[in-house]
């Protein structure tokens, strides 16, 4: 039987199981919504027989080996909960909403693991997107590692290597409402409010009840995905001049180009007016710290998966400024503020000798934490610096990304299906729990450790499927560089 805890990481990292169950409290310390507590006090009976009932069908489901699922399919995790290197202080990029319908309803289908993208592998993802709707605001970080946001990133990644438009209006679409949803800009009940600046910042609050409404890393995706999408139109010149077929709803501009600068344009704008004037202090030699009167981790240095968020941004707006030609100096700055982030992590990051005979890597959840990463944070890092390594503007080389790689195949791999919960090999709890799954964010390392490429999709893509539209971009990302022999 599972204990309490397994209980809930199941639910958390399956949704596709437990569907619009609320399985955990604000707090984060327990499986069931105050609202489903409140249930059980007066009708113990039937919530326990209700249990039991889910329990066996659970079982099932796992006995069966969840193919079609790919049993969470490697997603990143949407748990609200603390961190466990610093159990006092919750991440802010946690949170992401549990109440819209999973980031892809329909299973994403490759054709195998070899050979080039196939025109039916787009036309598998082309299919699931345009079942998605995007997030009306960005509480509980619907926009950073929230479905909306996910599904956006995803886009952008499918467009860069299949070139269809119809992907990449999707993606504008998904933009114009991350843009008309930033607290200057929206109406109120999702815009309006004073944050904890004291003024009506053009930021993308994730909960607008707390006292004061704080920021964190999560800022950083939104500007990215608008970033993101920018920098794909710009590097389409034939449709510079064409109108955008899904219309101009909130007058952002009829044509790529134009959207494409409105974008950017509004993207340094909350980066000007909110990130690096408030939120962020780089005032040593360039390095992500939180401001001093930040109500999250005031005075800290910002931890690496939120620096990858940042870093998100700051690296799209700066490709997008260098193909408009229009601030070289901007474009200068955003590269430096990424490039001292990667300098950061692989100097503070402990490089040793792994079972295997090979150099691995050993780091912690933030740069005054030196090792015992949990895998939760760890994925989204690894997949920032990937993110990072294809631009090619940051000289982060292969050499330097593949001991990450056998730190994930010689030290987290205990076993198929078996892996640690944190870098180091060993486990903890909450994000430091061993999984059953590959996360999605270690993915992208296979293109360092070739010999384990075929395994790694296998975990990721079980079948050849997955309804995590996370996943699925990144094994098409990987196949195509594979194809097009990159590695």
């Amino acid at each position: 039987m599972l204990a309490a805890t397994d209980w809930c990481e199941v639910m958390r990292e399956n949704p596709q199981i437990s569907g619009r169950i609320p399985y955990l409290s604000p707090s984060g310390n327990r499986c069931c919504s105050d609202t489903v507590n409140r249930s059980v006090r007066t009708k113990p009976v039937k919530i326990f027989l209700g249990c039991v009932a889910l329990l066996c069908a659970l079982g099932t489901a796992i006995a069966l080996g969840g193919v079609l699922t790919g049993s969470g399919g490697g997603k990143k995790s949407a748990a609200n909960a603390s961190t466990a290197t610093d159990p006092a202080v919750k991440d802010p990029a946690d949170d992401a909403s549990s109440d819209n319908p999973p980031a892809g309803s329909l299973v994403l289908r490759i054709d195998g693991p070899d050979g080039l993208v196939t025109p039916s592998e787009i036309k598998s993802f082309k299919a699931d997107v345009e079942t998605l709707t995007p997030a009306g605001d960005n509480i509980g970080n619907n926009w950073a590692q929230g479905r909306s946001g996910q599904a956006a990133e995803a886009m952008g990644t499918v467009y860069e290597i299949s070139h269809d438009t119809a992907i990449l209006d999707r993606m504008i679409g998904f933009c114009d409402a991350v843009l008309s949803e930033r607290n200057d800009l929206a109406p109120s009940p999702v815009g309006r409010h004073p944050l904890w600046t004291g003024k009506v910042d053009p930021a993308w609050p994730n909960d607008v009840t707390a006292q004061p409404i704080g920021t964190g890393g999560e800022q950083g995706d939104p500007v990215g995905h608008l970033g993101n999408c920018a920098r794909q139109i710009l590097q389409t010149p034939a449709i510079w001049h064409k109108r955008v077929p899904i219309g101009d709803p909130h007058q952002y501009g009829a044509t790529y180009l134009d959207r494409a600068k409105k974008f950017v344009a509004e993207a340094d704008v909350a980066v000007d007016q909110h990130i690096l004037a408030r939120l962020l202090d780089v005032s040593r030699s360039d390095r992500q710290y939180f401001a001093g009167d930040s109500p999250y981790q005031g005075g800290k240095p910002v931890p690496w998966n939120q620096q990858m968020m940042f870093d998100y941004g700051f690296s799209n707006l700066a490709s997008a400024h260098q193909i408009l030609g229009d601030d070289a100096q901007r474009a200068a700055r955003y590269d430096r503020l990424v490039k001292a982030s990667v300098n950061w992590f692989f100097s503070a990051a402990r490089r040793y000798t792994d079972p295997a005979g090979k150099s691995a890597y050993d780091w912690g959840y933030s740069p005054s934490q030196r090792a015992g990463e949990d895998s939760n944070h760890g994925s989204l890092d690894c997949a920032g610096l990937y993110r990072l390594y294809l631009t090619g503007r940051y000289s982060i080389t292969a050499s330097m990304m593949a001991p990450l790689a056998n730190t994930l195949v010689d030290v987290m791999t205990k076993s198929p299906h078996k892996y640690a919960g944190r870098v180091d090999g060993s486990d903890g709890r909450g994000h430091g729990s061993s999984t059953s799954y590959l996360r999605g964010g270690f993915l992208p390392l296979a293109e360092f450790r070739p010999d384990a490429y075929h395994a790694m999709l296998t975990e990721a893509l079980p079948g050849n499927g997955t309804t995590s539209i996370d996943s699925f971009s990144g094994a098409l990302m990987l196949k195509s560089r594979r194809g097009q022999h990159h590695y």
